[in-house]
This record gives C-alpha cells, sequence and structure tokens, in this order.
C-alpha cells in the first residue's frame, strides 16, 4: 500500500525520525524492537535474512526497485525534500526500510555453530568501526562473532551502512556477564587470544590456531580491558615496521587490524 505523504512532521513517519541522533534512535529502536536499513541492497539483505518489514520510506524513483522485495508492507511516499526533513540528512541511496528486530540467540546456543574462529568484541562504541569489522569476518570466513555487553549495535543504522549488509551474514550474539562471559567460550571448546598492540606478544602468524580459536579484540581508545587480556590464553600482536614505531606509529586503527586478523585466522582453519 503506498501512501503519500507530504508533511516532514506526520506521525507516521515516526520510526524514521532524526537517524542521526544516536541517543534517540537507541531509545526509539529498543522501545520499539525496530532497526532501520538504508539504501536497496541493503534492504534486500535485511529481508534475505528474515527480519519482517514494518514500513519503507522512499522517494518515487525508487518504487518500482523496491516493487519486488517489499511486497504487501506500507510505503510511505514522499519528495527529496520531506525525506530530508525526518531523517536530519540527504539519503542518498533513496530508501529506508524500518524493519522487525528479531531474538538473539544465547552465546552458548551460538557457540555450538559457530566453527573454528570468532572474533569477540569488547565494548567497541563507534558503530561504523562494528558494522566495518562485521564485513570484515564475513568476508574471510569467520564463524560468528560475540559482543560484550557495552558494545555498539550492529543494527544501528550506520553499522548496517557500513557494513553494506554484511550484519546480515554473520551470526552473533551478546554476552550478559563481561565479567565471566570468557569462561563460557572456554568451556566451548575455544582458545583465546587477545590482540593487543603490545610488540612483546607472540605474532598472530606465529601463534598456535589448531582447534576452535577465538580472538579478542578490545575498544578504539584503551583496547582490550587489564581483566579480559589476563583471561586470554595467549596475547598476541601483528608485527610493526621498526621505522614506523621509531617515528611513533606503534599500532593500527581497529578496523584494519581485524581485517589483517580475519585473515590470519584462516591459517590452520
Amino acid at each position: 500500500m503506498v501512501i503519500p505523504v507530504e508533511d516532514a512532521a506526520d506521525p507516521r513517519l515516526a520510526d524514521y525520525v532524526r537517524l542521526r541522533d544516536v541517543d534517540l534512535r537507541k531509545s526509539v529502536e529498543s522501545e520499539r524492537g525496530l532497526f532501520v536499513a538504508e539504501g536497496e541492497k541493503v534492504i534486500r539483505r535485511a529481508i534475505g535474512a528474515g527480519h519482517p518489514v514494518r514500513s519503507v520510506l522512499t522517494t518515487a524513483k525508487w518504487l518500482d526497485v523496491l516493487a519486488d522485495v517489499i511486497g504487501e508492507a506500507t510505503v510511505y511516499l514522499v519528495s527529496d525534500e520531506v525525506m530530508e526533513g525526518v531523517t536530519g540528512f540527504q539519503v542518498h541511496r533513496g530508501a529506508l526500510a524500518a524493519m522487525e528486530r528479531t531474538p538473539l540467540p544465547p552465546v552458548g546456543e551460538l557457540l555450538a555453530d559457530a566453527g573454528p574462529r570468532i572474533l569477540v568484541l569488547e565494548d567497541l562504541v563507534d558503530h561504523g568501526n562494528v558494522g566495518a569489522i562485521f564485513r570484515c569476518a564475513a568476508a574471510l570466513g569467520v564463524g560468528a562473532i560475540v559482543l560484550s555487553p557495552r558494545c555498539a549495535d550492529p543494527l544501528y543504522r550506520r553499522a548496517v551502512k557500513v557494513s553494506i549488509g554484511a550484519v546480515f551474514a554473520i551470526p552473533y550474539a551478546r554476552m550478559t556477564d563481561w565479567h565471566g562471559g570468557l569462561a563460557e567460550l572456554r568451556t566451548a571448546g575455544f582458545r583465546l587470544l587477545a590482540l593487543t598492540p603490545d610488540q612483546s606478544a607472540v605474532p598472530l602468524d606465529k601463534a598456535p590456531l589448531s582447534g576452535r580459536v577465538a580472538l579478542m579484540l578490545g575498544s578504539e581508545g584503551d583496547g582490550l580491558s587489564s581483566h579480559w587480556l589476563h583471561e586470554a590464553d595467549q596475547p598476541v600482536c601483528i608485527p610493526m615496521s621498526t621505522r614506523a614505531m621509531d617515528l611513533g606509529v606503534d599500532s593500527l586503527n581497529v578496523v584494519a587490524a581485524a581485517a589483517i586478523a580475519c585473515h590470519g585466522l584462516l591459517r590452520g582453519a
């Protein structure tokens, strides 16, 4: 059902209001059990992953493009100006969809079918970084991702957008117990490797990777907490250039480190 809407303040568009207001969106999306997918490709991937469509907000030129996937969903048809008035920015991909969240599996259930390689993310707060890491993990064959309780939401619009829908391609779960949560991974047979910039740690390409391996990545600023570093079976590092180290460049950002580490995890898998 296509419904023309001419006023950005129309209450029927409430699911899409102020998409760049992080605090507001966290509240709205949690309360309503939804997330917003942006662009045709991401909308298709979200639907393909089994997320029901609440509604679609789009302009006329994208209506026919999406017709085969949106089915009987309510479509709010707006001008570019109304779209920008609702969302707070220019939507270059032309279409947004409010999607229903589906329940996450418990960590134990996820681990049972996760395969030999997983990532564990501790307290990453930047949604773009989380989305990019999901994309790296999915592209390089990581079986699953476990999030700490305070890690950013992979279904926040920016995370979904940066991942280009890869958040729908790799299963994930969220811990409920930060302090003791790693024990559940060890019980499931995973060896815990803690990625650190400390160059005295074992280089990742020299670390034993037989069996099930969980690679732990820490927050953008401080890296892994001292508690999680202590809980790990072994700290590992990505070797830095000695020349770069002399110039004060002693580490990579977390996304670059994740990409290299995910590639390294393939060894022995």
